[in-house]
């Protein structure tokens, strides 16, 4: 069963400062190494045409952009891993909420609130069940084009389907032509936050993960 409804509102890797550190002692022996090229350079010239000087402030001026950019690289990756600890800290309170995502859903006895978007010349759509092998079990006609919809989990006789995960898709027709066939999104519930490198991933009730971007309401539980 499916009914139309009022809008809702809705392992680490190294630690970035070793990084650094083994940078900057890289960068120092490097530096050592281009002191001693240089200075061997020097003392091999030819005397009867020397190197002009113009070429060794070249050399130099090289070296020393190679030198900022790896530091600014540093900063920047000590940043990223600052930025990445906030948003994990901040993504941890979604624990326990629901996100509104274009993903499977799990599905036990709860019933899962379903937003659609309907293209302009659209005059009616179905709405089509998968189960988790992607086979479609259930199709409901959307002849008033709702973009809040509650799918009860129930069969044509009121029976509870069985517990696991589902997906969603809705096939728009203007007249008897097919014009669009999207997925709508659905709320599910999250159930873990990590960290992935420096990004955050957000693990939801039928096992998949998506970043925050996907994530686009959250509420609180229903049940």
């Amino acid at each position: 069963m499916v009914d139309a409804i009022a809008p809702t509102t809705a392992t680490t890797a190294g630690s970035p400062t070793s990084q650094t550190s083994n940078s900057r002692s890289a960068l120092s022996s490097d530096f050592d190494t281009f002191v001693q090229m240089l200075t061997v350079q020097v003392q091999n010239q030819d005397p009867l045409n020397p190197i002009d000087s113009s070429d060794y402030a070249s050399q130099l001026a090289t070296f020393s952009s190679v030198e900022q950019q790896i530091l600014t690289n540093d900063l920047l990756k000590e940043m990223g891993a600052k930025l990445a600890g906030n948003a994990l800290q901040q993504a941890a309170d979604w624990i326990g909420q629901e996100a509104l995502t274009r993903s499977p859903v799990f599905f036990s006895d709860s019933p899962i609130a379903i937003r659609a978007e309907y293209a302009e010349n659209a005059t009616h759509a179905k709405l089509m069940v998968k189960n988790s092998a992607g086979e479609t079990i259930q199709t409901f006609e959307l002849d008033d084009l709702p973009e809040d919809i509650m799918w009860t989990g129930a069969d044509a006789d009121g029976n509870l389907l069985p517990v696991g995960t589902y997906s969603f898709q809705i096939e728009q027709y203007k007249g008897e032509e097919v014009i669009e066939i999207s997925t709508p999104q659905a709320y599910s519930r999250i159930i873990e936050v990590r960290a992935n490198g420096d990004d955050v991933m957000v693990r939801l009730s039928d096992g998949s993960e998506v970043p925050p971007s996907m994530i686009t309401g959250l509420r609180s539980p229903t049940t």
